[in-house]
């Protein structure tokens, strides 16, 4: 019998039109946000894009995917089992202590992480002569803009998985509890499939995070060149015309995946 089945929430109510003041309120708040993307589609340089998507996939388009994909897979293994724990423990000091760690990378400029980063992780640090003697590099490595990604991006999947462990119901656990099952089956078989949406919600903002990292990453791993460095090189030597290709690129590498999460998040509660 399957828990989560037999506890199905009701879809919800169609949503009711916006009244005219909300409407017009909303309308300029898209238009604000769109703004920045239309001045990007408005201005580029269309007929650099062939060059700039050769000059990328040379090495930035990749190395920016790799070290956003293996970021990415450092936030679920390691952000999963802290969100569980911070959305059902009920010892609240220890709570809202991880809560602040885990705003201090989101309060920090990413610049600062940066430079926080190489105090932790530079060569004459005890960590970073580690990393470098087991074949890592703590800086001006794709080890070192991994990790400069996952410290940007870890809090948003962080905070937005702790929200979908709060938004499952626990009686879920409890009833699947009462039929023997143990706790790890409880947790992969009713807890991540209850939660599974908030939680890819909280992989396509951390993967978008991730692919545009740029403050921390400039700081520790200038090179390898991702594709937000190159931006800012392109931008430092050309100009904005060699840069908008390159933003492009970067849009067109990070935008399918929360697409796809929020496509399918929207058609699974669509109201028939």
């Amino acid at each position: 019998m399957d828990v989560t089945a037999s506890h199905a929430s009701p879809r919800r109510p169609r949503p009711r039109p916006l009244p005219g003041a909300l409407g017009l309120v909303a309308a300029l708040g898209v238009a604000l946000l769109a703004a920045p993307a239309a001045a990007l589609l408005l201005h580029a340089d269309y007929g650099r894009l062939p060059q700039a998507l050769t000059e990328a996939a040379a090495g930035p388009l990749p190395t920016s995917l790799t070290s956003a994909a293996a970021a990415l897979a450092a936030c679920v293994v390691l952000g999963t089992p802290v969100a569980y724990w911070t959305a059902r423990t009920t010892r609240a000091r220890l709570r809202r202590l991880v809560e602040a760690v885990l705003l201090v990378p989101l309060l920090m400029p990413p610049l600062v992480v940066g430079l926080v980063l190489i105090y932790l992780l530079g060569p004459t640090t005890p960590l970073g002569a580690f990393t470098a003697a087991i074949g890592l590099g703590s800086t001006n490595s794709l080890f070192a803009l991994t990790l400069a990604s996952f410290y940007e991006a870890a809090p948003y999947y962080v905070f937005s998985a702790t929200a979908a462990f709060e938004r499952s119901d626990p009686a879920l656990e409890a009833t699947a509890a009462t039929w023997g099952r143990p706790p790890a089956s409880v947790f992969w078989r009713v807890t991540l499939p209850a939660a599974a949406p908030g939680l890819a919600v909280g992989m396509a903002m951390a993967w978008a995070r991730a692919v545009g990292a740029f403050g921390a990453a400039v700081v520790v791993a200038y090179h390898p060149t991702g594709l937000p460095v190159a931006i800012w090189i392109a931008l430092e030597e050309v100009g904005l015309p060699a840069a908008f290709p390159l933003a492009l690129l970067l849009l067109a590498a990070a935008l399918p995946l929360p697409l796809a999460v929020r496509g399918g998040w929207s058609d699974a509660h669509r109201v028939p």
